[in-house]
């Protein structure tokens, strides 16, 4: 028998081991709310994704050689290996935590039947010419292929192909079924996001007016409508049609939806529009009104060209020319001037929002920024160590940086020009289709051309060095300001509004060269302005009084390894930072560029690994980027 205080010091022990359990009457109101992310909806993680991606479904991803499904898709997002369709194993360094596809609706399922030679994709001539070009392969197949996407984009198609793949009919009713259903399957809320979509195909005269419309909800109310379709006489090219599409699902159906756009580089001037709209119509009270309302986001980068802005646009800001598209149209069936500059980069955007929103009452640009591929080889590879191209016939090979993207009579994309690029990064509480949805709707995203850097951004009117640098700059963030996407309004006098900026560099990628603010503005004769100021800069360099470091970072990549080394910039940088040329009468913009240090392009590892001959024009080196949704200054 133990002695009886040796009982006593162990029945304590006991005791102590034990969970102490109360009732709710009990505990005190400070230990319930003790944990600070019980019941918290604030936007504590980083979520990435994948915006608009194309499977084999999709007309043009199909007729270039796309075999991989939805499924193959969202299983590659998660971090599955899979073998490409053109035979080649291929695996995301990191899984990705949500994804839209994007299958484009106009011709659902007619690539499979040009390919099979159904009986009524030979009763028609031009539909027998195509099949009898894929029978051949090669050189016959992807002049098929072109002619019937020529077709496409100049809306010369055979009537009964148009009606056999339009909503309506039994083929597109079960290639929508299969989409919506493949998403849901797919969906996992807390582990991935599987989002239900489709890509609005308008390309009039071969002008890129895309959108990509995003639901909230699931199959069960998706699958009690059929998407738009762009070629007449059952569709229409006109964004307004598009918008009522949507106005009826949301109060029809009662679920949510919104759009966006992208490429507005290959829309020659129509992507935004200040006076006139295609075809004819006017940017009136109307036009604005709903644009704001349906199209909160801008897909600012993607393979087919950065979005960002223009050296003609932005002449004093010696970063702009970034991974620029400007020979023409979608098509090049049409060359670029000057002029069209305007109507289609994302920062002047931002800016002619400004003025037709004081002209109509609405501002129809006021969108936040994410990155997507647009790939359609059903791969979402925007690294560029890991960079599959824009579809199967640009897979990794010798030769794809000779395969153009687009070639006529007029002009070339060149294949070398195509970008890795990106992904968009969503601040949200939860990994969930209303969580990440939601987030997206009130634009607390930002888009990269690739690596996953962590920026959080923030404006209000009296933050301080102390406040960036705390462990809980978000929860101040927050606080005493708006996030990203946010709005802040007059009523303070005089008083400078303060921007509060944390970049943290993607642990796989390069460190960090710089931080930017960028501001755009319209001042009382409404004249708009834009200036670029560096906020934070690595390796000790200064900032001279015109807000400006004049020294560049440096340039560490070895083109013979395609490798780089992380001995210049930084791991992290961060910035408090009050507007020195303030007019609080004077509405604005701000919106934050984070530059990596330079880092190889994809065409010298193409050149490293598989022999490739690079073109001498090819770029070789560029400097990855993040674009961070803009806060907006109101005087009312």
């Amino acid at each position: 028998m133990l002695p009886k205080k040796s009982v006593l010091f162990s029945t304590l022990l006991t005791l102590t081991a034990l969970p102490v359990v109360a009732s709710s009457e009990g505990t005190s109101n400070a230990a319930k709310t003790y944990s600070p992310y019980a019941n918290s909806t604030q936007a504590t993680n980083v979520y990435w994704g994948d915006s608009h991606l194309h499977t084999g479904l999709s007309l043009d991803a199909g007729l270039f050689g796309n075999t991989l499904g939805p499924d193959d898709a969202y299983r590659f997002a998660r971090g599955e290996e899979l073998t490409s369709s053109t035979g080649i194993p291929v695996k995301l360094a990191r899984p990705l935590d949500w994804m839209v596809l994007t299958d484009h609706t106009d011709l659902m399922g007619v690539a499979s039947d040009i390919q099979n030679g159904t009986p009524n994709i030979l009763a028609d001539k031009k539909g027998k010419e195509w099949h009898e070009g894929f029978k051949k392969g090669g050189k016959a197949a992807a002049e098929a292929a072109f002619d019937l996407i020529g077709n496409f984009s100049q809306m010369t198609l055979p009537k009964q192909i148009v009606s056999d793949y339009s909503p309506g009919s039994e083929v597109f009713g079960r290639v929508w079924k299969t989409i919506v259903e493949s998403a849901d399957k797919n969906n996992e809320p807390g582990l991935f996001t599987a989002f239900i979509g489709y890509e609005w195909t308008s390309v009039p005269k071969g002008f890129n007016l895309h959108r990509n419309v995003i639901f909230r909800d699931g199959a069960e109310l998706a699958l009690k409508v059929q998407p738009p379709t762009t070629q007449p006489p059952l569709g229409s090219t006109d964004p307004l049609s598009l918008y009522q599409w949507l106005e009826d699902y949301e109060t029809k159906q009662g679920g949510r939806v919104f759009a966006f756009s992208h490429n507005g580089n290959l829309s020659n001037g129509w992507m935004f529009p200040t006076e006139k709209t295609y075809p004819g119509g006017v940017v009136d009270k109307n036009y604005v009104k709903l644009r704001a309302k349906w199209e909160p986001h801008y897909e600012i980068t993607q393979i087919k060209g950065d979005g960002e802005t223009h050296p003609y646009l932005s002449p004093k800001d010696e970063f702009a020319d970034y991974e620029t598209w400007d020979v023409g149209n979608l098509d090049i069936s049409q060359l670029k001037k000057p002029e069209m500059l305007k109507g289609e980069y994302a920062r002047e955007a931002l800016k002619q929002g400004l003025a037709l929103e004081a002209k109509l009452g609405y501002n129809p640009y006021k969108f936040g920024f994410g990155g997507a591929t647009d790939s359609h080889t059903s791969l979402v590879t925007a690294d560029e160590d890991n960079f599959f191209g824009k579809s199967p016939s640009v897979e990794p090979s010798a030769d794809r940086v000779n395969h153009p993207f687009v070639s006529s009579e007029l002009g070339t994309f060149e294949g070398y020009k195509l970008v890795a690029s990106g992904y968009t990064g969503v601040w949200a509480h939860e990994n969930t289709r209303a969580a990440l949805f939601d987030a997206m709707e009130r634009r607390e995203t930002y888009g990269t051309t690739g690596p996953r850097m962590t920026v959080r951004f923030f404006g209000g009117w009296d933050f301080t060095e102390k406040d960036v640098l705390s462990n809980n700059l978000a929860s101040i963030g927050y606080k005493k300001g708006v996030p990203m996407g946010g709005d802040l309004t007059g009523g303070h006098g005089k008083k400078a509004p303060t921007f509060m900026v944390s970049a943290l560099r993607d642990p796989q990628s390069a460190n960090l060269d710089r931080i930017q603010l960028i501001k755009g503005w319209m001042d009382k004769k409404g004249k708009l302005h834009e200036r670029v100021y560096d906020l934070a800069v690595s390796d000790g360099r200064k900032i001279g009084k015109d807000g400006r470091a004049k020294k560049s970072v440096g340039n560490t990549v070895d083109l013979e390894t395609a490798t780089w080394s992380n001995s210049i910039g930084d791991g992290q940088l961060t910035a408090v930072w009050t507007d020195p040329d303030f007019d609080s009468k004077e509405s604005a913009f701000y919106y934050v560029r984070v530059l990596e240090i330079p880092t190889p392009r994809w065409v010298v590892y193409d050149k490293v690994r598989l022999g490739a001959k690079i073109p001498k024009e090819a770029e070789l080196v560029g400097q990855e980027r993040a674009y961070v949704s803009p806060i907006w200054y109101s005087p009312k």
